[in-house]
């Protein structure tokens, strides 16, 4: 059934970014080095009154639509310092929000980034269709400079955690959900315990329940030990699954995409199946979350160099 909900969504926003994934998800094994053919060369001229860079206004952070199609070719070539891999607008360098040259630690993820805007069309630019572009921002912006309140937050919603939370069984609501969490999310927790020596502590209640000190150190201890695009990607699952452990897990290798996605959807899936799905909700709700997921898994792969 995720197939075609998927597509429904594509259709419904012109959204481009899953094909994106299925172009550039082993990029950052098989990524070879710009061509040495001079066809491939950016020349920029001094000369020019336009600027010689794109920078990005902060109203991409926010999903607003920039504005038109204002470049015909997108490129890519190696940074003027050697260090990373830039994305090329015609002769303009693309740059963050605040004006830094937005460079790639590996041509694969430079190469993604450029699908994205090679995507955009005449009419307008999109943001929201450019998840790579926006995790990456965020690595080279947001997370050096408020690293510790990330960290922090994480920390905070942590007791909250998603897989902590167990239905009752006394509600006509959530027959069935009990057994479904015990049966899927259990063998998670046994991870954890496993991972991190420590035994989470499982609740009933929304607000959470404390889990063992030596449970949170560990995992802030993996948090700060994290580089800024781990952590940017951490922070952007957790946020989406609202949950801080499958984000953690998929980071580890423990979950794939689509076992971190059935385990977020668990409850609803339920409901679903029993009260029926409300087009253009449930499902783009779901659409929405596997782009979420998997572009933060795709953007951790492929700014590993190999």
């Amino acid at each position: 059934m995720a197939a075609p909900i998927v597509k429904r969504s594509v259709k419904a926003s012109n959204f481009t970014f899953l094909h994106t994934l299925t172009n550039f998800s082993n990029l950052a094994t098989s990524a070879q080095p710009e061509s040495d053919d001079p066809n491939d060369t950016i020349f920029v001229k001094k000369s020019w009154k336009e600027s010689e860079s794109v920078t990005m206004p902060m109203s991409f952070m926010t999903g607003s639509i920039v504005g038109k199609r204002f470049y015909k070719k997108v490129t890519t070539r190696e940074a003027e310092d050697g260090n990373g891999w830039s994305v090329m607008l015609d002769y303009r360098t693309l740059k963050t929000p605040s004006k830094r040259s937005l460079k790639c630690p590996t041509l694969a993820l430079a190469k993604a980034i450029a699908a994205e805007w090679e995507y955009q069309e005449a009419d307008g630019i999109r943001p929201f269709t450019m998840p790579l572009m926006k995790l990456s921002c965020t690595a080279l912006e947001r997370v050096p400079l408020t690293r510790p309140k990330i960290i922090e937050h994480l920390m905070k919603k942590f007791p909250q955690d998603l897989v902590f939370c167990r239905a009752p069984r006394d509600n006509d609501l959530t027959t069935g959900v009990l057994e479904h969490q015990v049966e899927k999310i259990d063998p998670l927790l046994k991870w954890v315990e496993s991972e991190f020596g420590f035994k989470p502590a499982v609740h009933t209640s929304f607000f959470g329940g404390k889990q063992d000190d030596g449970l949170v150190s560990a995992i802030e201890s993996v948090l700060k030990k994290t580089d800024d695009c781990e952590l940017a990607t951490i922070d952007a699952i957790a946020s989406a699954a609202h949950s801080l452990v499958i984000a953690l897990g998929i980071f580890r290798g423990r979950l794939g995409i689509e076992e971190a996605i059935e385990l977020i959807r668990l409850e609803e899936d339920l409901q679903v199946d029993r009260w029926g799905l409300v087009e253009g909700g449930h499902d783009v709700d779901a659409a929405d979350l596997r782009v979420q997921i998997a572009s933060a898994v795709v953007f951790l792969g492929l700014t590993r160099r190999v």
